[in-house]
């Protein structure tokens, strides 16, 4: 089989986990695989939802940081852009060519609002959050220095106890002092509520919006009264789009994981009680592990271990089985429980990761899979990009 010509200075097995052409049962493990028929179906059901509701859509980089994903959502999705979570994850969807970001947090530290100042140089539109009053002179300086523009979001702590001002007043204020100041424009509110996002019940997960929702209409309303219009009120999350995106005060959303999801997510109810990785999205994304050890008659050991996802929200769930079950880990290897001496070495089984954004993180590939033969291979750009 001869690969593709990018692929020609990779070796499989050691630079990268296949090639395309590949059959499924060939990939490396352990390896990121995504599934592309269901990846392609939940970012379609995304962008018809956001396009029927009158919403943009702002696709959460930081989920799988990968450019070619990223485009694949704004190509077959509508996404308007991307969120992240730091300058240079920024950095790296522009240089693959995103050129609308927003960096949902603060960038405090003079180096970062540097680099965050220069992205407009490369045509991008460069949108970050702002917190502090102190932050905006910062900004603006850099702004000026480079001759280019920074847009600012104000954002509010609408639940999540973590970065944001929380009343009306201190919005307005930031607000106005982002409008004044040269370099910046003020483009509107940030209001994420990432703390209720896992919460299962869905009228629990409501409860907990519809007061972030009340904060933020109280805001808008404030800021039109001073004349600063907003044109992104953004949050929402796989947990919560519909909530927000129904909510009158909302007009972007920042949906990560729906387009591949992970057992974390997948526990959530929907409004039917019914499981959201039952009907509302698919598992789209899989760790690929292979059985290695079967010396213990009950056991089965495979090579995905700690070293190849983040068990923060949980162990991984073996995909399509309930005769075998993933129940340890250490640095290399997992721990299946096989009662009934199902499996065989080399075996391969897909594994749900239970938080895909960190897992992600440690991987350099991701292996699109279609019927059963490894359709194409992308690089996860924004790998260890954290600063």
């Amino acid at each position: 089989m001869n690969a593709p010509a990018k692929f020609d200075a990779y070796e499989v097995g050691y630079d990268i986990p296949a090639v395309p052409g590949m059959a499924e049962q060939d990939i490396q493990t352990p390896c990121l695989i995504v599934d592309l028929d269901a990846f392609e179906r939940n970012v379609r059901k995304m962008g018809d939802w956001c396009k029927a509701h009158g919403m943009r859509h702002r696709v959460h980089g930081k989920m799988h940081k990968s450019v070619d994903v990223a485009k694949v959502q704004m190509e077959m999705g509508g996404a308007c852009g991307v969120c992240c979570q730091k300058v240079s994850e920024a950095e790296a969807f522009v240089r693959g060519g995103v050129m609308d970001v927003l960096v949902s947090n603060q960038v405090r530290d003079p180096a970062k609002i540097d680099r965050l100042a220069r992205l407009p140089k490369l045509g991008a539109r460069a949108i970050c959050c702002v917190d502090d009053l102190a932050n905006v002179a910062d900004l603006s300086a850099a702004a000026q220095k480079h001759g280019t523009t920074i847009e600012c979001l104000v954002e509010i702590d609408c639940g999540a106890g973590r970065c944001g001002v929380t009343t009306t007043p201190a919005v307005v204020e930031i607000a106005k002092a982002i409008d004044a100041a040269p370099g910046l424009k003020f483009s509107g509110i940030q209001a994420y509520q990432g703390a209720m996002q896992h919460i299962d019940s869905y009228d629990e997960r409501k409860a907990k919006i519809d007061i972030a929702v009340a904060m933020v209409r109280d805001a808008v309303e404030a800021l039109k009264a001073e004349g600063l219009d907003c044109d992104i009120v953004g949050g929402g999350g796989t947990g919560s789009y519909y909530f927000e995106g129904n909510s009158g005060v909302y007009n972007e959303l920042q949906c990560g994981s729906y387009a591949f999801m992970d057992a974390d997510y997948g526990r959530i109810l929907d409004k039917d009680g019914k499981r959201i990785d039952q009907g509302e999205w698919e598992n789209a994304l899989f760790i690929l592990t292979s059985v290695m050890s079967h010396a213990k008659a009950d056991k089965a050991i495979c090579d995905a271990g700690l070293k190849a996802q983040s068990v923060d929200s949980g162990l991984p769930v073996i995909f399509g089985r309930d005769d075998v079950k993933y129940v340890k880990c250490s640095d290399e290897h997992g721990v299946i429980a096989d009662p009934e001496g199902v499996l065989k070495v080399n075996e391969k089984l897909r594994l749900v990761p239970g938080h895909c954004d960190p897992t992600c993180n440690v991987h350099d590939w991701y292996v699109g899979v279609r019927g059963g033969k490894v359709e194409t291979v992308w690089p996860i750009s924004a790998r260890g990009k954290a600063y």
